[in-house]
């Protein structure tokens, strides 16, 4: 979906900032395929990654459209599958958290 709406871009923000949200993207889905085969302790950081590269997808989005190189009803659609993503990445971090025993403390028992 992305692809096709970079191919419009305005020429003067399809290299420097289309570029940008094009980068991002690919680090976020990197970033998603790397913690679904990490082990548990690899699997947070990765994924603190993955979310914290969706948010700024959603920021460079927002510029992006108020500078008028993407319009509102891109902008719209682009921006609700990110929200959908947010909360899937949400959803499995909690999941990590809850399913994760916290590290035991020096000296203690189990």
């Amino acid at each position: 979906m992305w692809q096709k709406y970079l191919a419009h871009f305005p020429k003067a923000n399809r290299f420097t900032l289309g570029s940008k949200i094009d980068e991002v993207f690919l680090a976020t889905i990197e970033y998603c395929f790397l913690a679904s085969y990490a082990n548990v302790q690899e699997k947070m950081p990765l994924l603190n990654r993955c979310i914290s590269r969706v948010d700024l997808l959603k920021l460079l989005l927002l510029l992006a459209w108020e500078i008028k190189a993407l319009d509102t009803k891109k902008y719209i659609h682009l921006s609700e599958h990110m929200v959908e993503v947010g909360r899937m990445l949400g959803g499995w971090r909690r999941q990590l958290v809850n399913k994760t025993p916290l590290p035991k403390k020096e000296g203690e028992k189990s």
